[in-house]
């Protein structure tokens, strides 16, 4: 049995949130980097442009990369030998949340109340924690900071199994373009398959975090990846909606066993950015 004070817990989640909201992952950098160098519209190439200097502004200044700095993720998966100390292990997470956000002084985005009062929690909490245990003694902590420009764009469909391949690829299809510009494209999404009506956007969420160039493991589903990817990029919507060839970056599936009956698609659309991070305790 392994023993963890919470504050370790409570400063990784703060140095995740420090960073994600302030420096973008090298894997989207350089997949930016690429789109710029192929994109042959000078109004697309500008935009690009743009974001990119955005990045190292960002990341020299210690600057936000964007106004909206998100609602707050956790996904943490917890070996079941861990005791933690100390404190309440989702307290620990929500002080860490809570002080990236004051220290960083990053926009608090989050109210108490979703339809009435709707009054600011003025420090970026509560957060949204998911806690999975598998076995052994370290704790992974991925953090994001998920924008509601592309969360309000996300989208779940409850296909019938007959839809097949194609069914998944249109429903993917129709999310971004659907979404147009107001995901801030180029984009990535995660795309969840199976489960059911709660378990597919976990999936599709968790998507987005594999590093752009990594395909699924199973042939199959790399193979819908490509395709979902070539097909979105047809539309031409493009950076920031203004035309290019690049409206998504990369594209991410992951699949569950799901009922006989039906077959859950969901659609996780992320900006260019995607600011997530992730450490092990």
């Amino acid at each position: 049995m392994r023993e963890l004070p919470v504050t370790d817990v409570q400063a990784a989640v703060r140095g995740l949130f420090l960073q994600i909201n302030r420096r973008v992952s090298p894997d989207i950098e350089a997949a930016m980097r690429r789109a710029l160098e192929r994109e042959t519209s000078p109004a697309a190439r500008y935009v690009l442009t743009q974001l990119t200097d955005n990045y190292a502004a960002a990341a020299e200044t210690g600057l936000p990369l964007c106004q909206d700095t998100g609602m707050a993720v956790c996904f943490l998966t917890v070996g079941q030998d861990v005791h933690f100390t100390g404190g309440s292990l989702t307290q620990a997470v929500e002080q860490g949340v809570r002080d990236a956000y004051i220290e960083g002084c990053f926009r608090k985005s989050i109210v108490s109340d979703p339809l009435f009062d709707r009054v600011n929690t003025g420090d970026n909490t509560p957060a949204v924690i998911h806690l999975s245990l598998v076995p052994g003694e370290s704790v992974r902590i991925l953090a994001m900071a998920k924008g509601f420009g592309s969360e309000n764009m996300s989208r779940v469909f409850m296909l019938p199994p007959a839809a097949g391949e194609e069914g998944v690829l249109d429903a993917v299809v129709t999310a971004v373009r659907e979404a147009g510009p107001n995901p801030c494209p180029p984009v990535i999404v995660g795309v969840g398959i199976g489960g059911d009506f709660e378990t597919a956007p976990l999936m599709a969420k968790r998507a987005t975090a594999r590093p752009i160039g990594v395909h699924h493991p199973d042939a199959r589903y790399a193979a819908l990846e490509e395709k979902a990817l070539e097909r979105i990029n047809r539309s031409m919507i493009g950076a920031a909606g203004i035309g290019g060839l690049t409206t998504a970056l990369w594209v991410s599936a992951e699949y569950a066993p799901t009922h006989i009956a039906g077959m859950p698609v969901a659609v996780c659309i992320c900006c260019h950015a995607s600011r997530h991070a992730e450490t092990v305790l």
